[in-house]
């Protein structure tokens, strides 16, 4: 019976990676260290659109109001 994941190749590779975590606090640091790199892609994104006037000022405080939850049905 063959069987299929549904985890990506990277999933699959931080799932590997966390094999060699002994500690709370190397994961901890992996974490922090995922973090890191996520936050520097998305400044940069943020930072090239800026450039490009995709984004302003008026454009991040639409962001920053919008309401993003999702509504719950009232049964």
């Amino acid at each position: 019976m063959s069987t299929t994941t549904c985890f990506s190749q990277g999933q699959l590779h931080i799932l590997e990676l966390l094999k060699y975590c002994k500690s709370e606090g190397a994961v901890e640091e992996l974490d922090s260290v995922l973090s890191k790199y996520y936050e520097e892609k998305l400044q940069t994104e943020a930072d090239r659109l800026w450039d490009e006037g995709v984004l302003d000022g008026e454009a991040i405080e639409n962001i920053l109001s919008e309401h993003l939850r999702t509504p719950y049905n009232a049964r």
